[in-house]
């Protein structure tokens, strides 16, 4: 099974690239973020027609997150992160497909920091450790996948000074990003790629692309019974040098087969 995150912004605009994409790689499960659609104008019949069944949580403006999944429907769990009744921000969607549990993840941008954005980027990240935590002790397969808005170490940004005061590289979601770690989750990429850049974000500005002046924002995130399952995991950066492109490119994992458990010697019937 092979599972992507994709922040796409904005999912109509890029609905050619998209297609594109899809029909190049293939992925089985697709995460999407920043589709600054309503719920309304989500291109679900462009999408059925290319094979994807979706579901999705629509905003206009910079939010709205989706999962995909070829040749089926995802069962959808959740349209929101718990833990705050009062947000109406679209970051947050869950669905089991497959037998896996698929989270997409829209966290916040936090900038300008200090200020109240970065404070709303670390009290979600508060209730995505929680809710976390929550789905760890519930034993079921999951992957938290999608646009952290997080650059996890200075390896996953080019060398450079210029970024010092921006809420990406900031010590406490740098921190919060490592404890959610602690819990057990893997960091796919890094996992099979332990060194050297995964760059998954080129700014648009000061020719970041074609410098490849990049930064590791989209991580796809697994519970420790998916862990040995990893066979393949990459960024399809050729989405970025296509016309009309995203700033991100598609992270990617492939999953092997599960393995089947075995009766003890003397167990069974």
């Amino acid at each position: 099974m092979r599972i992507a995150t994709f922040n796409i912004n904005n999912v109509n605009r890029r609905l050619p690239n998209l297609l594109a994409w899809l029909e190049r790689a293939a992925p089985d499960v697709v995460c999407l973020q920043e589709l600054k659609a309503e719920q309304g104008s989500f291109p679900a019949a462009a999408l059925r027609d290319a094979g994807y069944g979706a579901v999705w949580r629509g905003q206009r403006s910079w939010n709205g997150v989706a999962i995909l999944a070829r040749d089926a429907e995802p069962v959808q769990t959740r349209t929101a992160l718990p833990g705050d009744p009062d947000d109406v921000q679209a970051r947050y969607v869950e669905a089991a497909v497959g037998g896996i549990l698929i989270a997409s993840i829209y966290l916040p941008n936090g900038n300008p920091q200090p200020g109240p954005k970065f404070d709303y980027k670390l009290a979600w990240f508060e209730r995505l450790i929680a809710h976390a935590a929550t789905l760890r002790e519930a034993g079921v397969p999951v992957v938290l996948a999608g646009d952290y808005n997080v650059v996890p170490t200075p390896a996953d940004i080019y060398p450079t000074r210029s970024w010092d005061r921006d809420a990406l590289v900031q010590p406490a979601p740098r921190a919060a990003f490592a404890r959610l770690l602690e819990q057990g989750w893997t960091d796919a990429l890094r996992r099979l790629h332990p060194t050297g850049p995964l760059w998954t974000f080129w700014d648009y500005k000061r020719q970041r692309w074609p410098a490849d002046k990049g930064l590791r924002l989209d991580h796809l995130l697994l519970s420790p019974d998916l862990t040995p399952r990893i066979a393949e995991a990459g960024v399809d950066r050729w989405t970025r040098g296509e016309p009309n492109a995203s700033d991100h490119a598609p992270a990617w994992i492939e999953l092997g087969p599960a393995r089947r458990r075995t009766r003890a010697a003397g167990g069974g019937r």
